[in-house]
């Protein structure tokens, strides 16, 4: 892989874009994994995006000059996470036509663009499963006499509460491939386990490092679903 990098960071809201909330998150995602790499992140793009329907990329200006930029130096495009590309296949499999490669720190230099679009599928498969989970909770709590507030009230916290689950899911998902790889080069242990994904600038779900209980619960994750 060339040495040079150019970052993509986005948020999807104008406050999160205001606050910094979850931009410096990113940043600092990406900071480790290029230094875990030995990589140079050159050039660095911030998209600011509301709403639904960003999804297409002339609603994305930082990201179509991103690409541009890339195409220029001839290196990847580097991202803290999938989602913040997107989680539609389609519009995944759209950017892979401009044949600028991307890379995903929390997956590592070692994904291929098939298993890009794996994600994304499994991604865009997810989002539906949480419509329907949130229906079939709120079915079940209505059926329990479960009142929490006002209706409103009560959707926002199953769905918040379920989408939060379904985040941990698609986190662990996302993770246990490394961890495999880093169990074949010998990482036996729960503590080298966490080691080793502390080295690759992987952060937990709640963006923080890997301890020996962390790496346990995410086996156990995987293993129940």
């Amino acid at each position: 892989m060339t040495s040079q990098i150019v970052t993509y960071i986005r948020v999807s809201t104008s406050q999160q874009g205001r606050s910094g909330l979850g931009m410096e998150a990113q940043r600092q995602l990406l900071r480790q994994f290029a230094k875990a790499e030995g990589l140079e992140a050159t050039l660095e793009f911030v998209e600011v995006e509301t709403g639904k329907g960003a999804d297409a990329l002339d609603r994305r200006p930082q990201l179509k000059a991103a690409l541009a930029a890339a195409k220029k130096l001839k290196c990847p495009v580097a991202v803290a996470k999938l989602d913040r590309l997107s989680r539609d296949v389609h519009f995944i499999s759209g950017l892979m036509a401009h044949r600028v490669p991307f890379v995903v720190a929390e997956l590592g230099t070692d994904v291929d663009p098939f298993v890009l679009h794996l994600f994304a599928a499994l991604a865009e498969k997810e989002r539906s499963l949480i419509s329907s989970r949130t229906r079939q909770a709120l079915a079940a709590a209505k059926a329990r006499g479960v009142v929490l507030g006002g209706p409103r009230l009560h959707l926002a916290r199953v769905s918040e509460s379920v989408a939060v689950k379904a985040e941990a899911d698609r986190h662990a998902a996302n993770v246990l491939p490394i961890v495999k790889e880093a169990q074949r080069a010998g990482a036996h242990t729960l503590r080298a386990v966490a080691e080793a994904l502390n080295a690759r600038g992987v952060p937990t779900a709640r963006g923080g490092e890997w301890h020996p209980m962390s790496v346990k619960n995410l086996l156990d994750r995987s293993a129940t679903r």
